[in-house]
């Protein structure tokens, strides 16, 4: 099974349910169907389809990543931040990363690769997954993410986001 919607209804929460959930908590989102993404070279190339002109907006990356004492963290940053896992571990605090199979990231984000996003810590926060995100996100206006499938993207304004992670309970660590 791929990361699209059309395998949605395998997941724990699936892209319909987590939108219309979305919707009556009253957090507004403009909604995207493409063919889908599986990186950060593939979401550029369909940006110009996507973005508003004159937008202050974030595209972002996301890494699912475990470390020796088998604590999960989803690291959602500005797509074209240079990543060294051995110093983020060290920024993070955590030690040494890797990145986590996809049997694990179902287990506790609820998603297939190719479509990581912070709206998986709906079901990461249960799952005791600690979330850090990009402090270029604190400038964006409106920041684009996968809303659990990699055919669908929604961007949403930062103040709703945050908005989304406090009413899941999920506690987010800014990184600099």
């Amino acid at each position: 099974m791929d990361a699209s919607s059309i395998y949605q209804d395998t997941l724990p929460v699936s892209s319909d349910a987590l939108l219309a959930r979305l919707a009556d908590w009253g957090l507004p989102y403009r909604y995207y169907e493409h063919s889908p993404l599986r990186t950060v070279d593939d979401s550029k190339a369909i940006e110009d389809q996507l973005m508003v002109p004159g937008e202050n907006a974030l595209r972002i990356k996301n890494l699912y990543l475990r470390d020796k004492k088998k604590r999960n963290y989803l690291v959602t940053l500005e797509q074209d931040r240079e990543i060294d896992l051995k110093a983020l571990g060290g920024a993070l605090g955590v030690g040494n990363l890797s990145f986590g199979s996809a049997d694990r990231l179902l287990e506790n984000l609820g998603i297939r690769p190719g479509a990581v996003s912070p709206m998986a810590m709906i079901t990461g926060v249960p799952q005791g997954v600690r979330f850090f995100m990009d402090r270029a996100a604190q400038l964006a206006e409106v920041i684009y993410m996968h809303p659990l499938v990699n055919d669908r993207t929604i961007a949403m304004a930062r103040g709703d986001l945050l908005a989304f992670l406090d009413r899941i309970g999920c506690e987010i660590v800014w990184l600099d």
